[in-house]
């Protein structure tokens, strides 16, 4: 499976999440090249903070692998991740991360913070940005636009 392949079953999250009323941001966790979790921003509709895509993909890969460590997995998300999510990712040992769109107001892997592969921090993981980034910013603008 191709990253920009993984991406657009990412972006399909986002979609979903958009027609829930979520800010349309989507994740799907790869692991031998097979999808084992996807998810949707679901803040709103569960009335819970921590219910970004990433949280809940992260969570759901664990259980498919029955395993809170995510070592050989790959996240791939619609939007650069919150410190939250980013804190997250390391607990779990992701071997990498791709997102799209980066986020200039709350970007944790580099945009505002860099949470990710601190020299002080014991986990590092690859990241990739910008596959797909001006689909995923498109949806998030138009999504916002359409609030306004």
């Amino acid at each position: 499976m191709t990253d920009a392949e993984a991406m657009k079953a990412a972006l399909e999250q986002a979609r979903l999440a958009a027609e829930g009323g979520e800010v349309p941001i989507g994740a799907v966790v790869v692991y031998n090249d097979v999808i084992i979790a996807h998810a949707q921003n679901c803040v709103i509709r569960h009335v819970d903070p921590t219910a970004h895509a990433e949280m809940i993909a992260l969570r759901t890969a664990a259980k498919a692998l029955s395993n809170y460590r995510l070592a050989g997995c790959t996240l791939y998300v619609t939007l650069e991740p919150c410190a939250m999510c980013a804190g997250a990712m390391i607990h779990a040992r992701l071997d990498k991360l791709v997102f799209a769109a980066a986020d200039p107001k709350a970007g944790a892997c580099g945009s505002v913070l860099s949470v990710l592969n601190h020299p002080q921090l014991n986990h590092q993981m690859w990241v990739e940005r910008g596959i797909c980034a001006e689909e995923s910013a498109e949806l998030l603008r138009g999504f916002f636009r359409e609030r306004r």
